[in-house]
């Protein structure tokens, strides 16, 4: 059984004596000015938020900084004032003048036209991951300077490369690859000319309501107050450990030893549906679970077998027995409540369909595959599911399991063969899962954007041509009915099989209260969360 001493002394020191005393009492609850999580944190990589591109860090670096502009969780098609107090364009819909609203560093320095400036050039000259989130609108090493200029300590503007439609960009920027860090702090610590990047990583340099503490990777991240930032409740402290098991999890929340449960499986949720000492949190995001077939195995880059293990897979079995309360079946590229989503499903395990099409595709004996994945549930019940599902068709697929990250470092260096993940939304249009699922201009190792379909090698310029079209459309009406067509294009012509899209739920004491979980993980907030 995890004992509160054991639970302690696995993670980070804790400096509050009246918590470490509390180790000696069994399950004593834990203090009022702290909040301990219990979480999956396996698939961080970087704390940078001009470098991390995952769900949890995305969640945790969305509480460390602010950005200018934020979507609005109640209804996220619209986005609300942050830093920036209001915005306009010119005429041409080419230049953005952004006037900021007061706020202040944990370090207690104001946040100035100097350091917005500064955060969006940096992300660009950086240039990873996420990056093409914004250098979309032609912004390039080279001419970023001169781009996105500081008018004065109140004034921003932005001038994109063409025509923009305001509505877009600030959903663009209301991912964490928008978030303003200080400049003078960041710069302080930069080495070899990274911009502060190696410093940044596991540390930080925001706005936000908390800053980091310390981050001790597969085992916890600590946040404390920041003093000069928004949060007015009670907390000085988060502390998010790392629990695989969503049966300690679980443990955990009941006994007392931790105020949130993030990861609990289908079965636990149902017993916690009836425990008056449990808040059920509840909210579809916008993350799917699919397959990726990497196009550099030759038995993969078969439309045919795309098509094969798409009609092999027992979607409606899966979540029925595997993910009731926590995955919905659901077969395109963007997720269900977004503008413009189609949620056919025309994809049912058919297996005589696909043996059909194995054996158009010259491989009526099958061949044999490695399907990576997460070792976290679901993906282990899952991927044994696929494994059944596909072996029916002579698909033998030899399971390989790993912590997130290291399955993530190896699809984005196109290591994978077959590989079961998750891909959560940036910004709230349709574009930001089209742009990285369907836009892969150049498919050389070194090629300067690595989309989500450059990981597995695919190009299709015929996609990319109608994504293009569906983004630059002006007609909200006809941008719309491109997107959908893309979507059924995608569905039945990708080497991608979409299956479920995530809801999660965070199980919560019911002495917590006001914490919000968004349909993009950076919506995942404490900002209004107290402790009675």
């Amino acid at each position: 059984m995890v004992s509160r001493r054991n639970f302690l002394i696995g993670g980070a020191a804790l400096p509050f004596l009246s918590y470490i005393e509390l180790a000696d009492t069994a399950f004593a609850a834990t203090p009022k000015d702290i909040l301990v999580v219990a979480q999956q944190l396996d698939n961080m990589t970087s704390l940078d938020p001009h470098e991390g591109f995952e769900a949890v860090g995305g969640e945790v670096m969305s509480n460390m900084y602010q950005k200018l502009v934020r979507a609005n969780s109640d209804n996220p098609d619209q986005v609300l004032p942050v830093v920036a107090a209001s915005w306009e364009a010119d005429a041409d819909n080419k230049v953005f003048t952004f006037k900021l609203a007061d706020a202040k560093f944990s370090s207690g320095a104001p946040v100035t036209g100097e350091d917005v400036a500064f955060s969006l050039q940096r992300a660009i000259k950086m240039n990873k991951s996420p990056a093409f989130i914004i250098n979309q609108f032609g912004f390039t090493a080279e001419n970023v300077e001169s781009r996105i200029v500081a008018k004065d300590e109140k004034t921003v503007t932005l001038t994109t490369e063409q025509p923009t439609a305001i509505s877009f960009l600030l959903f663009c920027l209301s991912a964490n690859i928008g978030a303003i860090v200080e400049k003078k702090v960041v710069m302080a610590n930069e080495a070899n000319g990274d911009l502060g990047n190696a410093w940044l990583q596991k540390n930080s340099a925001g706005s936000g309501s908390f800053k980091l503490q310390a981050w001790k990777a597969s085992e916890s991240i600590t946040l404390v107050l920041n003093e000069n930032g928004p949060y007015k409740g009670n907390l000085k402290r988060v502390i998010i450990r790392h629990v695989v098991d969503p049966s300690s999890q679980m443990l955990m929340l009941q006994k007392g030893d931790v105020d949130i449960a993030r990861d609990l499986t289908s079965e636990q949720l149902k017993a916690l549906q009836s425990d008056e000492n449990i808040t059920l949190v509840r909210k579809q995001i916008a993350s799917l679970v699919l397959i990726s077939l990497n196009q550099n195995n030759a038995n993969l880059a078969k439309p045919q077998v795309w098509q094969a293990v798409k009609w092999a897979l027992d979607y409606e079995g899966m979540q029925k027995n595997i993910v009731p309360l926590t995955h919905a079946v659901h077969q395109s590229m963007e997720p269900a409540g977004f503008p413009g989503t189609v949620t056919d499903t025309p994809f049912k395990q058919d297996l005589e369909k696909a043996k059909a099409l194995m054996a158009e595709a010259g491989l009526k004996d099958g061949f044999d595959i490695t399907l990576d994945h997460y070792s976290a549930q679901p993906y282990p019940d899952l991927a044994q599911a696929i494994q059944a599902n596909l072996g029916a068709i002579g698909i033998r697929v030899k399971l390989q399991s790993a912590e997130n990250r290291q399955v993530l470092t190896k699809m984005r260096a196109r290591g994978h063969e077959m590989a079961l993940s998750a891909w959560g939304t940036d910004y709230f249009d349709p574009n930001s899962n089209a742009e990285v699922f369907c836009i892969n201009k150049d498919n050389s190792d070194d090629a300067k954007k690595k989309p989500f379909a450059w990981r597995s090698s695919y190009k299709d310029d015929a996609m990319t041509a109608k994504a293009e079209a569906a983004r630059d459309e002006k007609d909200p009406a006809k941008r719309l009915a491109l997107y959908e067509q893309l979507q059924r294009d995608f569905m039945a012509n990708s080497p991608f099989a979409v299956m479920f899209q995530t809801t999660k739920t965070a199980a919560c004491r019911k002495n917590v209260n006001g914490f919000q979980l968004g349909v993009l993980s950076e919506g995942n907030s404490y900002l209004e969360t107290n402790k009675a």
